[in-house]
């Protein structure tokens, strides 16, 4: 080997192992990051970026913690599977919000959304299995997917579809070594909702393949105007015994720092998956846990005041931004997300600038109109941009008149 060839590192040399060290930072948190520290500087930055309701999580629940803290019972090891208690409760929520049969043995409470998707993946993927993907997908879904060691194969949608899939795209992608549909409806980042022909059409063809399927329900109470929600195990019910149903109380009550999420699943894989956070957590924070207690266990009052001005903001956000040339939005009908088409301004002079991406123009938008978004290339999709309107009706107008003030001077 010559003086000029670089030796390979040796396991020794290497800081960071080639698994972790191939996972990106999410996107989403990085540019909320970037936007809060502009904030504590003083610039007067108006993020779109996280998807966090901009509500205070509702004050029964925040007592029920309260309670929670005071009881010696709480400040203990529990079941790495979560609270019994609990897991009886989301039995009887999910029979409630979506008509799904299941018992306590399918259910493991985990600590958010995020390690639900992540254990989930790892419980049912062997290395080189495929899952597909529909795209625009949320940062999250290809990280979780590799790190189990499975191949994410990415299936893209666009504007023109409402960013929904087809049965024949998914046909077109699988392959021998497809093993999962990773399924989303209400989607982050796109808020478009599968209606319940399309859902039941997808069903049955992961059915008739022998597919596993994971289906991500957190937003499945914010939908808006005609759209509304559909389980597939309830749909497709001979799908059941290969699907697994991923939620949490993070959207529904606004608790995303309260981080409680689970897995809903065939009995074996769900305790595959509390083996494995059995060594990784262990149990979720029992505060948090007494919170999506009270949460589930509730009626859905605050959830429906929230859609209420969810609503109000999604048709705000979609006028404004139609009305900015080179900007195409389908009005999203859940989630609290509008995701544009913005390669109408690419390649344009903004303010002496040409970006050729939705990065580039993301990174203008930032610095001269100071708004956070988030581009499409963190969603699979470039040539987009993803708004949150889960912020403040005056903030939400002030932001976006911004983006019609800064892109409205775009010139060939």
């Amino acid at each position: 080997m010559s003086a000029a060839t670089p030796s390979p590192k040796s396991a020794t040399d290497r800081r960071v192992s080639a698994r972790i060290g191939a996972i990106s930072e999410s996107a989403t948190l990085a540019v909320d990051a970037k936007a809060k520290a502009l904030k504590a500087a003083g610039r007067p930055v108006i993020g779109f970026g996280a998807g966090e309701p901009d509500f205070p999580t509702p004050g029964y629940i925040v007592e029920a913690a309260v309670e929670a803290c005071r009881n010696p019972k709480f400040h203990r090891y529990t079941p790495a599977g979560g609270l019994p208690e609990l897991k009886a409760a989301i039995v009887e929520k999910t029979r409630r919000d979506s008509g799904y049969e299941i018992e306590p043995s399918q259910v493991l409470v985990t600590n958010g959304g995020k390690q639900a998707i992540y254990e989930a993946f790892a419980a049912i993927l062997d290395p080189g299995d495929e899952v597909i993907v529909p795209a625009p997908y949320w940062t999250t879904y290809p990280e979780s997917i590799r790190l189990a060691g499975g191949v994410p194969v990415e299936v893209a949608a666009d504007e023109t579809t409402g960013y929904r899939v087809s049965v024949e795209q998914l046909e077109a992608a699988r392959t021998e070594n497809t093993k999962v549909l990773l399924f989303v409806s209400p989607s982050n980042p796109t808020g478009a909702v599968y209606s319940r022909e399309q859902i039941e059409a997808v069903g049955r063809w992961a059915a008739e393949h022998g597919l596993w399927v994971l289906t991500d329900e957190i937003y499945e109470h914010l939908v808006y105007g005609d759209a509304s929600f559909h389980s597939m195990p309830v749909l497709v019910p001979e799908l059941a015994d290969k699907c697994i149903v991923v939620n949490g109380v993070a959207k529904t009550y606004a608790m995303t720092g309260w981080r409680v999420g689970w897995v809903i699943g065939p009995k074996d894989v769900v305790k595959a998956a509390t083996n494995l956070q059995s060594h990784a957590t262990s149990n979720v924070s029992n505060v948090a846990q007494a919170a999506a207690l009270a949460a589930v266990s509730g009626d859905l009052e605050a959830v429906a005041e929230m859609r209420t001005a969810f609503d109000r903001r999604r048709k705000t956000i979609v006028r404004m931004l139609n009305e900015i040339p080179g900007v195409q939005c389908p009005e999203p009908e859940g989630a609290f997300y509008a995701y544009p088409s913005v390669k109408g301004l690419l390649g344009k002079e903004i303010r002496g600038r040409r970006p050729a991406t939705s990065v580039e123009l993301a990174e203008l938008i930032l610095e001269e109109a100071e708004v956070a978004v988030v581009p499409g290339e963190a969603f699979g999709t470039p040539g987009y941009l993803r708004l949150s309107y889960a912020l403040g009706d005056e903030d939400l107008v002030e932001g976006v008149s911004r983006l019609q003030k800064l892109l409205g001077e775009a010139r060939d």
